[in-house]
């Protein structure tokens, strides 16, 4: 069988497992959401943290509880690195150094999972389980609760509320991430992974004679990172290793994960809506860029259009054997287009093309899925952006889901597509401004620009993936990634919530004759054209100096 074929199977077969577990998984997610009941382990949390959880809260309220809550954790992660040779199992570890203590709490509370480090020999156990393993989840939660209040401000009429946030975060986490998590892990170990206590220091002779260092429950842990939690890993070459991805089958199904949630949240879109066609219609414009960006990854790595591809016949650098080009190229597409971050070969040795649509998935926004939440909610704020470009077309108020989308809510819309541009090239823009940040860089010319421009977009959009070559363990890339990935974050959100609650506050307005139908494929052509031009006008001149540049030299 040819590799493109091979190729084709994989995709194919990923794209039938999704839309069988598209509906029953989101009609799951529904239920969790909008459900009134809590069982008895949620009611222990709620009452350890001192939380009425029947009382609603208001955008305000819900953002400076969402805030809190990161704030908090971040100190505790980072007290948790600082201190993790006088806590109990730091199996001889050091304390990690401030500036990356920092860059890693930020990380992981943001989602990001953004390294600076080797797992394998900076993080004890209690580190990797009580701090980053415990963010995976609970960070990941608070974009789901995010995306559920924003689809809330949508399906609500004259509310002054938009849910409760620790009822949506443990939610979450509880009823979602956990069983998943679980279930998961059972299955990777079946496929290969370890799943241990050993000490770090511990070394295992493998076959040949070489010799590996073993330990931590690395299956958990991957099918943590695996569920859109974004990268990150005990081995520094992450889902590369046979330790955290044995075959080609655990390789399709920790893609599968990365793509479950984030597609699945459409279905419980269009269920809280009340509209299932919305859900469909968001889907639809989900799965046509990611099937775009999957395909167009795999013909740039296929064709080996670069001068080492060409004379040995095939783009393997950066490669394991066991999942071959095909298989690599859709995982890269997978993990950028949602902000997961996990990667099963070096995105910086991809041809130049190829690696340029590792960025482009990124710099859409992640929103095709997109990350645990975060994609859908991005989503939609391009559906509103839509909507009102319509407007204006026919000199008509546009209007969403029977919202009207006035000025509050487009400065609110705009603002949010803003944010993560303005730190991409700003951060880009400093760090090729200093010649001390530039020596950071292994190569120059325009692959060296594309390194400093993946690392900032990485970061910037919560991603967590990175382009390799590029030494990013100093003081001012620590601070400097660490600010971006926090700004990147929480000031998006803020401005989803505040959008939540001006949705929320509106009352209906009835479908007229000029009312753009939502749910048509007109609509989903028109929200991919403002995607991809927006994106395209915006990054076009930073691709072009960089990516571009380095394939048509």
């Amino acid at each position: 069988m040819s590799t493109p074929l091979a190729g084709m199977i994989f995709i194919a077969s990923l794209i039938v497992a999704l839309a069988l577990v598209w509906k029953p998984f989101g009609d799951y997610m529904y239920r969790v959401y909008s459900g009134a009941r809590h069982n008895p382990v949620e009611r222990v949390i709620y009452r350890l943290l001192g939380v009425r959880a029947d009382a609603e809260q208001s955008w305000p309220v819900y953002a400076r509880s969402l805030l809190a809550f990161s704030v908090i954790s971040i100190l505790v992660v980072y007290a948790v690195q600082r201190l993790q040779d006088k806590l109990p199992l730091s199996v001889g570890m050091a304390p990690v150094t401030d500036h990356i203590a920092w860059n890693t709490a930020i990380s992981f509370v943001t989602n990001t999972n953004w390294q600076a480090y080797s797992g394998e020999s900076t993080m004890g156990h209690l580190t990797q389980m009580g701090a980053l393993a415990v963010q995976n989840f609970v960070s990941a939660a608070v974009g789901m609760a995010v995306a559920i209040a924003l689809v809330r401000g949508f399906a609500r009429r004259r509310s002054g509320t938009i849910g409760n946030f620790w009822v949506d975060l443990v939610r979450g986490s509880i009823r979602i991430l956990l069983p998943i998590a679980f279930v998961g892990a059972l299955v990777l170990v079946a496929g290969g992974l370890i799943q241990n206590f050993a000490g770090p220091h511990e070394v295992t002779t493998l076959t040949g004679g070489t010799q590996a260092i073993t330990g931590g429950p690395v299956a958990s842990q991957e099918v943590i990172k695996e569920l859109g939690t974004n990268g990150g890993g005990f081995y520094n070459v992450n889902s590369a290793h046979p330790f955290e991805n044995a075959a080609t089958w655990t390789n399709w199904f920790e893609i599968f994960l990365i793509l479950v949630i984030p597609f699945s949240l459409t279905r419980t879109f269009g269920r809280l809506v009340g509209q299932v066609r919305q859900g469909y219609a968001i889907l639809a414009v989900m799965g046509t860029l990611a099937l775009a960006s999957v395909l167009l990854t795999n013909a740039f790595e296929l064709s080996g259009n670069a001068t080492v591809p060409q004379a040995v016949g095939a783009a393997m650098e950066g490669k394991e054997v066991r999942f071959g080009v095909s298989n690599s190229a859709t995982f890269a597409a997978a993990t950028t287009l949602t902000s997961t971050g996990a990667v099963n070969s070096f995105h910086d040795s991809y041809t130049p093309f190829g690696g340029m649509m590792t960025l482009f998935n990124m710099m859409l926004g992640e929103v095709a899925p997109g990350g645990v939440g975060a994609g859908l909610y991005g989503m939609l704020v391009l559906a509103v952006i839509t909507v009102f470009v319509a407007g204006l077309m026919v000199g008509r108020t546009p209007e969403y889901l029977g919202k009207k989308i006035g000025a509050r809510e487009i400065k609110l819309a705009s603002l949010y597509f803003l944010v993560t541009p303005v730190l991409v090239l700003a951060g880009t823009a400093c760090a090729m401004g200093s010649a001390e940040q530039r020596a950071s860089m292994l190569n120059t010319g325009p692959h060296g620009l594309a390194e400093v421009l993946y690392a900032f977009t990485s970061a910037s959009n919560n991603n967590g993936s990175a382009f390799a070559g590029l030494t990013v363990n100093t003081p001012w890339y620590d601070v400097a990634l660490g600010l971006c990935m926090a700004f990147g974050r929480f000031l998006p959100i803020i401005l989803v919530l505040a959008l939540a609650g001006s949705l929320a506050a509106q009352s209906p307005v009835p479908e007229g004759a000029g009312t753009l139908p939502t749910h048509r494929p007109q609509f989903v052509g028109m929200v991919i054209g403002v995607t991809v031009i927006l994106v395209a006008l915006t990054f076009l001149p930073a691709l072009a100096l960089g990516p571009i540049a380095e394939g048509l030299s």
